[in-house]
């Protein structure tokens, strides 16, 4: 797990054709908003979301984010320790997150 500061995950996300945004906030905080094109796998289902991090391809690269920046920390050991190589967390969540959402 890399985690990076708000800039650096947006500038890196962007420039990566193998990125995957993973939300892990529940149904209640995504209504808030949420960085566009992510995906959400509710980290607070956790049968559910070993089953969905499980199905996910390895070789991608996951740009990770929660509220605050840590249930998507928990969120990317738990994809390493699962054989997911590389995974971006972002600093502060998306409080700290100044990019669109949708």
């Amino acid at each position: 797990m890399i985690e990076l500061n708000p800039s650096d995950w947006a500038d890196q996300m962007a420039k990566d054709p193998q990125a995957i945004i993973v939300d892990v906030r529940s149904d209640m905080e995504l209504e808030e908003g949420k960085i566009p094109g992510a995906i959400q796998c509710n980290i607070q289902y956790s049968s559910e979301f070993m089953s969905q991090i499980q199905a996910m391809d390895p070789n991608k690269n996951y740009y990770v984010y929660c509220r605050s920046g840590g249930r998507s920390a928990q969120a990317c050991m738990l994809m390493n320790a699962s054989g997911i190589k590389n995974t971006y967390n972002l600093l502060g969540g998306i409080t700290a997150w100044d990019g669109p959402t949708e």
